[in-house]
């Protein structure tokens, strides 16, 4: 009843930080939204063109930039041509470290088999434009290269030439647009990624079909890690999660019991 609240900070900070450093591997099973966006990637035919917006910033990357390297593992796995984007500015620079970080295990070579568009503001206004022609709304790449002028943009004029679009998102521009434009106007094969906060919101997306599959924070970017086989920081996350909340649960319980005991012991005398 007198343990210096110190302690318990030592305990959680323990708690977080082991699994952090060497991850436990405690059991993560994908659940219906995710399972089913691993499928429709997978049955796509190799050389697909796959157009993946990284809309998030900073504040969200923890959870939607494990996201986005577990996507990338099995594009690049399934020898698909990857489009990156960002409707957010730094969303531009984690799609830049992504692809750097991926592309070279899989030897892939920028122009040839995937490349980074960059930033563009306006949001669905921008959407709206790629839906009508991706080279004139981006004319030059994030490297200031004429987009026209590389191999893996070859044929690639509007949504049409696209075989399915993810957008990893943290809120606005986002899902709600992607959704408008390119699945309710172009009829585009439509997938995302969000914040754990965010996820409920966009269940209905996918019960109407909008959507056909959807990764919901750290945990569903643990279970599309599990599903490639591409553990990394969000399955780790994920093990100091569970032994946090353990750890409070644990403690909750003790100090319930020595509240008891002593109210007992008092009763008693």
């Amino acid at each position: 009843m007198n343990l210096d609240r110190r302690v318990i900070f030592l305990f959680i900070a323990l708690a977080v930080i082991l699994p952090l450093l060497r991850p436990l591997g405690l059991p993560v099973l994908p659940s219906k939204p995710v399972q089913k966006m691993y499928d429709v990637i997978e049955d796509l035919p190799d050389g697909s063109r796959v157009l993946l917006s990284f809309d998030y910033g900073s504040s969200t990357m923890p959870e939607l930039y494990p996201m986005s390297l577990a996507l990338l593992h099995h594009c690049f796995k399934r020898n698909f041509k990857v489009i990156t984007m960002a409707l957010w500015p730094e969303g531009a620079t984690f799609a830049e470290q992504a692809l750097k970080e991926v592309a070279e295990e899989y030897g892939k070579t920028y122009g040839e088999d995937y490349v980074h568009l960059g930033f563009k503001s306006g949001g669905l206004v921008v959407i709206s434009a790629m839906g009508e022609n991706i080279p004139e709304t981006f004319p030059q790449d994030y490297q200031g290269k004429m987009v026209k002028e590389i191999p893996v943009m070859n044929g690639v004029q509007n949504f049409q030439d696209i075989d399915l679009i993810f957008d990893l998102s943290a809120g606005d521009p986002g899902i709600p647009a992607w959704v408008m434009i390119a699945q309710g106007r172009h009829q585009k094969v439509l997938g995302g990624g969000c914040t754990a906060v965010s996820a409920p919101q966009y269940f209905a997306y996918l019960q109407s079909g909008q959507l056909v599959g959807l990764l919901g924070g750290m945990k569903g970017a643990a279970e599309y890690e599990v599903l490639v086989e591409k553990k990394g920081t969000a399955t780790a996350g994920m093990d100091a999660q569970s032994m946090a909340h353990s750890l409070i649960i644990l403690l909750i319980l003790l100090a319930n019991i020595a509240f008891f005991s002593q109210k007992m012991k008092k009763e008693k005398r």
